[in-house]
């Protein structure tokens, strides 16, 4: 049980660092595009490469976020709750948000392949859509799993 968390742990770690350059990445093109607009030669295409990195940005970093319990949580009802009932709420609520995750990624694996197939690019540098729809997809698999490991945690009785 524990190998496979680690596992999740470790595959959220592992998309957490292409949010990181992503979102690194759209810091030096920001700040290189205001330098140069100066200069009267903003660089082409920003706002579409700024989208395309803000879309991989939220969407690769919300799995290792969810593994460390890093998102703003309104427990204070639920923690007036004895700590069964508490760990009933908590797993059915990971359920939920499984089911939740598992519709939202196969939607948009399809509609990657939608993309795909019928060749839909940005309007200024031509740059394919399903790439993005795809790495967001599988993202919300691995958010599954993530919800997966913390139901083992909450049976594991490791889980705070």
């Amino acid at each position: 049980m524990q190998s496979l968390i680690n596992k999740v742990q470790g595959l959220s770690k592992l998309l957490n660092v292409f949010a990181g350059i992503a979102i690194t990445f759209m810091m030096f093109l920001t700040v290189t595009d205001v330098i140069l607009r100066s200069f009267r030669r903003p660089i082409i295409g920003t706002y579409e490469l700024v989208a395309f990195s803000g879309a991989i940005v939220i969407g690769f970093a919300v799995p290792l976020t969810t593994f460390l319990k890093g998102h703003v949580l309104v427990d204070f009802f639920v923690m007036k709750f004895p700590k069964g009932i508490r760990n009933i709420v908590h797993v059915v609520t990971r359920l939920m948000g499984i089911g939740l995750f598992s519709l939202l990624g196969w939607n948009l694996i399809k509609l990657g392949m939608d993309l795909y197939r019928t060749g839909e690019v940005s309007l200024t540098l031509q740059l394919p859509f399903y790439p993005v729809a795809y790495g967001i997809g599988v993202c919300c698999f691995v958010q599954c799993l993530v919800l997966v490991a913390h139901i083992l945690q909450v049976i594991g009785g490791t889980y705070e």
